[in-house]
């Protein structure tokens, strides 16, 4: 069995002492440009991993970072959270980091949790996903001194780019603007949305696309709400099928989500409205299957953003706390998937 490379493995081969190896792989800032680059070199060319065991009674840090995964509850628009967290253990391992997974069915158990983690010593970050309107837990983290980011913006703020803590989102508004310029070009001005109920958070931020794009584009459409299950919205949209003269009014919707999006395919088809172009939101298996354009997230470049606001982009440790430092904030823009629904074919 090959012996795994060292630490004087990679000095040797980059031509420098240990000590600028632990620097680049600890503390990279105080590391020349130049020399930095020859290490990483060498440590990509050698393969070389620090071992997590002795990093962390070297530093005494758990060279792990705390997420949390949601209940599982089946459905459709749950794939897109377990993606971001497949995501954020692969690159947090390439970096020598640890994922440690934890559940909680309310933000008061979350907080519970996380403070348990940071009393044992178990986790160096963590990363907080499904921000709300009020969301207690950014302010909670903050007081605890734990450095952490969002997946998701603090939601009902003035400004939500002045807010004090990192956060790193995707450009919902972006994505379904995109979305229904493309189903007016391609399908006709009478584009309708279909949405939840406000929540003063994702989803009016995914609206506010479709209402831009409908305002540019001198065109209306009729808007229908209901809550993210695909039977809900099947009901919802058969009901409204059966109006009179709806199916007139009607040339594409652009859905909040995939889940939204497969109920009034479905109901689009009981109707005989076979023809009627239907954009989801998540790109999920099931968008893609049945031939449904969606809105593509992309959760791998949320995932390489978050570790990036905790990490830098080259570091391989949690960057301590800064009360001078600003706060950072990444926009991720998705991408419209176009795909024609096996229904039309």
């Amino acid at each position: 069995m090959s012996k795994l490379p060292t630490v004087e493995d990679v000095a040797r081969a980059a031509g420098v002492s240990r000590q600028t190896v632990s620097n680049v792989l600890n503390s990279p800032g105080i590391v020349r440009e130049a020399t930095r680059k020859r290490v990483e070199q060498a440590i990509d060319e050698l393969k070389y991993r620090p071992s997590a065991a002795a990093r962390q009674l070297r530093t005494r840090r758990s060279s792990a970072i705390g997420v949390h995964l949601d209940p599982y509850s089946g459905g459709i628009s749950g794939v897109l959270l377990d993606r971001f967290v497949h995501a954020l253990t692969e690159r947090a391992s390439e970096r020598g980091m640890r994922v440690c997974v934890y559940s909680a069915r309310s933000p008061e158990e979350e907080m519970e949790r996380l403070g348990a983690l940071i009393d044992g010593g178990e986790i160096d970050a963590a990363v907080v996903t499904g921000t709300f309107f009020g969301d207690p837990r950014t302010g909670w983290l903050t007081q605890r001194n734990l450095p952490f980011v969002s997946f998701g913006r603090p939601w009902g703020g003035d400004d939500v780019f002045a807010s004090a803590h990192s956060w790193v989102d995707v450009d919902g508004a972006t994505g379904t603007a995109a979305a229904t310029a493309w189903a007016i070009e391609n399908a006709g001005p009478r584009v309708g949305w279909f949405g939840w109920p406000s929540d003063q958070g994702t989803g009016d931020d995914r609206r506010r696309g479709w209402q831009q794009a409908m305002a540019a584009a001198g065109s209306v459409g009729p808007t229908f709400e209901v809550a993210d299950e695909v039977v809900a919205a099947r009901q919802l949209m058969t009901a409204a099928f059966g109006q009179d003269g709806l199916g007139e009014q009607l040339d594409a919707l652009v859905c909040v989500s995939d889940s939204l999006a497969v109920g009034a395919h479905l109901a689009a088809a009981d109707a005989g409205r076979r023809d009627l172009t239907v954009i989801g939101f998540d790109n999920t298996p099931v968008a893609e299957a049945l031939g449904l354009p969606s809105v593509e997230q992309s959760p791998e470049l949320v995932a390489a953003g978050a570790l990036d606001l905790l990490m830098g982009e080259t570091g391989t440790m949690v960057a301590p706390l800064d009360s001078t430092t600003p706060a950072e904030h990444v926009l991720v823009a998705p991408r419209l998937v176009v795909r024609e629904p096996a229904l039309h074919r």
